[in-house]
């Protein structure tokens, strides 16, 4: 196997999902958001708010491009890399992609609590979420389907994670 890049809207899973699966592979897990942060020394909704959204678009990408991973790496990136610039190309010649799929409806309630952490969501409650998510969503499947897998995340464990990169690659 070679580095996973774990993909999909915010709150799908990538973090917890991409710690789990790393331990169970003996991989080094790398979170791109935490990256940001250490690089930057500010949070990511800092960031985003200080510098605005395309400066944090660019330096996502830088990081993504810049980190020496190694091979056996499972790499959890931000919502939103996928779809700018080469990112998703990049990804797939240097790593299977995997989609983590969830409906808008689980991911607003997934959101709900953490808002405040995520600026695209930070004033935005019940419907109004759920519709923002819909939104997002649909401009970023069309990105987030080139993916290598995809899988539906409500029941994703590890270790089917790991069954299906697997068969993907026989």
């Amino acid at each position: 196997m070679s580095r996973i890049f774990l993909i999909g809207f915010m709150g799908c899973g990538k973090t917890t999902l991409g710690r789990k699966l790393a331990a169970r592979l003996g991989y080094t897990f790398y979170d791109l958001d935490h990256l940001l942060e250490e690089q930057a020394g500010m949070s990511v909704a800092e960031y985003f708010s200080s510098f605005g959204e395309t400066a944090f678009r660019l330096a996502e990408a830088e990081i993504l491009k810049n980190t020496a991973y190694g091979e056996k790496a499972v790499i959890s990136t931000g919502g939103g890399l996928p779809c700018f610039f080469d990112n998703m190309d990049w990804m797939k010649a240097h790593g299977i992609t995997f989609y983590i799929k969830l409906s808008p409806k689980i991911l607003a309630s997934r959101l709900a609590h953490g808002k405040e952490e995520r600026p695209l969501l930070r004033d935005k409650h019940g419907d109004e979420l759920i519709a923002f998510i819909a939104d997002k969503l649909a401009e970023r499947e069309s990105f987030y389907e080139q993916a290598q897998v995809i899988a539906e995340g409500l029941s994703l464990t590890a270790e089917k994670v790991e069954e299906l990169v697997l068969n993907r690659n026989l």
